[in-house]
């Protein structure tokens, strides 16, 4: 119903430092050096066994628990001090515990964002503050379906979004961020000449993707080989319907959630160039997904050029 969008905010790139560890995101403020390349794999494992159908909470005989791996690649480059490039690419599988539906699994989303430094100040004796502009861009890369919701291995939309991050990091090590993003979403193209969502039927192969608004805040702790921070995010899709009574999700549903997030980055003090990252992820409440738990796994490592 939802697996793959937070597989792209799952990118967690280490910025090159011999005192520090950093993990450098989309929607963080943490920003590599020039011409520094951090790069590496992420597992992820997501699971649920039940799920929101709208607003009923309820589970599904016909699927059981619904299971989601991914492999992801990312990479994050230092054009200059102020610019960096980041690329994503996720290999997912999926997999029904229950019934007769068969998983699927393939290269899912390209994702290539820019991120721009637009401020880097002290605020006080106390700390600093910065701000970050970034804008990103997904496709498709396989020919995967859409159309077979909950096992799809994403949306096959492309995508645009802008984001802007603010963050004041205290002289102590504590942190607070907010980030926040608008998404536009390009037409889907099914292969059937008509579709029923929304209580309404459409006589075409194309559906209208609603756009999406996220944010998320932040409060933790960075200091020397280590960050512990703890996350609150929601997401809100500006449309869409609900899952029809005993019926399977589509494509266009509305997918809103609210999910708690703790992460640990941790840089090895014998190779400061390698770290491993170890994060949990849990939905609190949420419309048309599944109430998932996500264990994601990864070690990154920083070349210097």
């Amino acid at each position: 119903m939802r697996f793959h969008h937070r597989v792209l905010s799952l990118v967690v790139l280490l910025a090159p430092s011999s005192l520090a560890v950093q993990a450098q995101t989309i929607d963080d403020p943490v920003m590599m050096p020039r011409r520094a390349l951090c790069t590496g794999l992420l597992y992820g494992h997501d699971g649920w066994s039940r799920y929101w159908e709208g607003t009923l909470k309820r589970s599904n005989g016909n699927i059981g628990t619904l299971t989601t791996q991914s492999v992801s690649w990312v990479g994050s480059y230092g054009v200059t001090d102020r610019l960096n490039v980041i690329a994503v690419l996720p290999f997912v599988w999926t997999r029904a515990s229950a019934g007769t539906l068969h998983g699927m699994h393939g290269p899912q989303d390209l994702t290539l964002a820019a991120k721009l430094d637009l401020l880097d100040t002290a605020l006080t004796s106390r700390g600093s503050l910065r701000a970050i502009a970034v804008g990103s861009f997904g496709t498709p890369l396989s020919d995967y379906t859409p159309d077979f919701m909950p096992l799809s291995i994403g949306s096959a939309s492309r995508r645009a979004s802008g984001r802007l991050t603010l963050s004041f990091q205290a002289q102590q090590g504590w942190f607070v961020r907010g980030s926040g993003a608008y998404t536009w979403r390009g037409n889907v193209t099914l292969d059937r000449s008509s579709y029923f969502t929304d209580g309404r039927l459409y006589l075409t192969d194309q559906v209208a993707m609603p756009d999406v608004f996220d944010y998320t805040v932040s409060a933790g702790y960075a200091r020397q080989h280590l960050q512990v921070p703890i996350s609150f995010s929601q997401q809100y899709t500006r449309g869409g319907g609900d899952i029809r009574r005993q019926d399977a999700p589509f494509v266009s549903n509305k997918m809103n959630f609210s999910k708690l997030d703790a992460l640990v980055m941790y840089s090895v003090p014998s190779r400061r160039d390698l770290a491993l990252r170890l994060e949990a992820a849990y939905t609190l409440d949420g419309r048309n997904v599944g109430q998932a738990t996500t264990l994601t796994a990864g070690l990154l490592y920083t070349f210097h050029f």
